[in-house]
């Protein structure tokens, strides 16, 4: 098993531009959301229960899980998130840790928006949160993601809050100023960060 470095932060924390810049340098990722869309891919035994449970309007007209419908289902809806949760989770765990234990590099990042939420910081051997203020995480994730700002603060409330986030973190990268505009900076400190990981690989 490699040296696992845990990424997380709160939904339009700007994670995946932050892994990216890992991955330049060569970094292995294993990431949960791109983990959560291979097991529901089209013509998947799981996508097939989640039609059965939510009907076919659920569906993109390309066959494909629509996930913004999705959303909007169950974070109105407690015990449908809950359903939902129970059949994803454990498959996603699964196909995580299999693609962990696969790598051979030092080091991988792994990144898991709900790494705390999920108790999965005990596969870390370090954490790395990427933080942004609140106001910050609304503006970005009503942009990205064309959601109302009353389901991003539902998601929000759904996570940890930022202050248990940041206690909770070995490292910290402030992501706080726009990401063009403070590109150079972000990579200095990926780099520090890549070369400290390396080191504590060994």
């Amino acid at each position: 098993m490699p040296y696992i470095v845990g990424l997380t932060g709160g939904i339009g924390c700007g994670k995946s531009s932050i892994a990216a810049l890992f991955a330049e340098l060569n970094v292995p990722i294993v990431d949960a959301d791109i983990v959560a869309r291979q097991i529901v891919a089209k013509g998947s035994p799981l996508l097939e229960k989640i039609v059965n449970h939510f009907g076919s309007n659920i569906l993109l007209p390309s066959g494909e899980l629509d996930r913004a419908a999705l959303r909007q289902k169950v974070f109105q809806d407690p015990e449908q998130k809950t359903w939902l949760n129970n059949l994803l989770h454990p498959a996603i765990r699964t196909e995580m840790l299999a693609q962990l234990h696969n790598i051979t590099a030092p080091y991988v990042l792994w990144v898991v928006p709900l790494l705390f939420e999920n108790q999965l910081e005990r596969f870390c051997d370090r954490i790395l949160v990427i933080d942004v203020s609140e106001e910050t995480q609304i503006k970005r994730a009503t942009q990205r993601d064309k959601n109302s700002e009353s389901l991003i603060r539902k998601i929000m409330q759904s996570q940890i809050s930022r202050q248990q986030r940041l206690a909770k973190a070995d490292d910290i990268i402030n992501n706080e100023q726009p990401f063009a505009e403070n590109l150079d900076c972000l990579k200095t400190e990926v780099m520090k960060l890549h070369q400290y990981y390396l080191q504590l690989s060994q």
